[in-house]
């Protein structure tokens, strides 16, 4: 299952964006979009982490009893080096006789010889994964809950109020931490865990956005020719939702990344056998105290880390200065 949501998410990505732009409202803000340098900065940093999640998800088996390889691990298949070495060292590191290294290496090895590119590049896949998985929880949830409550009000609302307020008086990291030892560690719990926990402020947002286009015209028109509720939360107040979805689904992502490396950071993540920057944070953490010191694992993993990070920060920005004029920086 984990490895179609990359290419779930890559589909879910054309097909939105082809489906907008029909829409003038969109055709206009995606014209804004593409006139902002960094947001199409960001927009071709993000299609190169997804297209090495996209190649990490493709694999196959070149026998029955051989284990399952994907094209980035093909890409890297080399022989591992003794131990640690340096980037772009022809010499191994931290011994007392350094030994000749069997290949080059762009970012050094780790101490089992692993090479620290193959490492952060497996990352991709987790992150992406993990960010694209928990919003398909998350997002239908907030908007199922958002919008009932402020269509229907009264004790629907209030039931809804209720079941949020107490999720959000509980400490995020004491709730995920507890479903966590609850469920069990692994990529699919983690995604199930924070998309449970994640989906209160979008609820928020779209509770109060509903509230506000039910008394519309087109609302009250919808009523009085005796359109059903279902049909008009589909048909008419939904598609005025998707701008404040887009925007909160975009910059949420970025926090769900860096959940993952702080909960892998924290040992309650994804197996040590999975690639993850938060894995990679966490066996750097001892590193540091090394003679000398071995900072590149933690340096390529933050790396990553901070430059996907940034891009969907960044793209959500423009995003919501491009469809909300009174927003526009420009």
């Amino acid at each position: 299952m984990s490895n179609l949501i990359p290419v779930l998410v890559v589909v879910l990505m054309i097909w939105t964006y082809c489906r907008m732009r029909q829409q003038p409202l969109w055709a206009e803000a995606f014209r804004r979009v593409r006139q902002r340098r960094v947001a199409m900065a960001s927009v071709v940093v993000i299609g190169i982490y997804g297209g090495i999640a996209f190649l990490d998800s493709i694999g196959w088996q070149d026998g029955r009893n051989e284990p399952r390889k994907t094209i980035i691990d093909r890409l890297f298949q080399k022989p591992k080096e003794r131990t640690y070495s340096a980037p772009l060292a022809t010499v191994t590191t931290g011994e007392p006789t350094p030994h000749p290294l069997l290949g080059r290496h762009l970012l050094g090895t780790d101490g089992v010889g692993e090479d620290v590119l193959y490492l952060t590049l497996k990352g991709c896949r987790t992150a992406i994964v993990l960010g694209g998985l928990t919003s398909l929880i998350a997002t239908p949830l907030a908007l199922l809950f958002g919008m009932l409550a402020g269509y229907f009000g009264k004790r629907v609302d209030d039931a809804v109020q209720y079941l949020y307020t107490v999720l959000d008086s509980i400490p995020s990291i004491l709730l995920l931490i507890s479903l966590l030892m609850v469920l069990g560690r692994g990529l699919d719990k983690m995604c199930i865990a924070l998309g449970v926990t994640s989906w209160v402020s979008l609820c928020r947002l779209t509770r109060g956005e509903t509230l506000r286009h039910r008394e519309r015209e087109y609302v009250r028109a919808a009523r009085a020719l005796g359109v059903s509720p279902i049909r008009i939360l589909y048909r008419h107040i939904l598609p005025n939702l998707m701008p404040l979805v887009i925007i909160s689904v975009t910059l949420g992502f970025s926090g769900l990344v860096l959940a993952e490396a702080v909960l892998s950071y924290l040992q309650l993540g994804v197996e040590p056998g999975v690639g993850s920057w938060g894995n990679m944070i966490d066996g750097a953490r001892s590193e540091l105290a090394r003679e000398p010191i071995i900072w590149w694992n933690l340096t390529a993993a933050s790396t990553a880390l901070f430059v996907l990070v940034l891009a969907l920060n960044l793209l959500g920005d423009a995003l919501r200065d491009a469809i909300d004029p009174r927003l526009r920086s420009s």
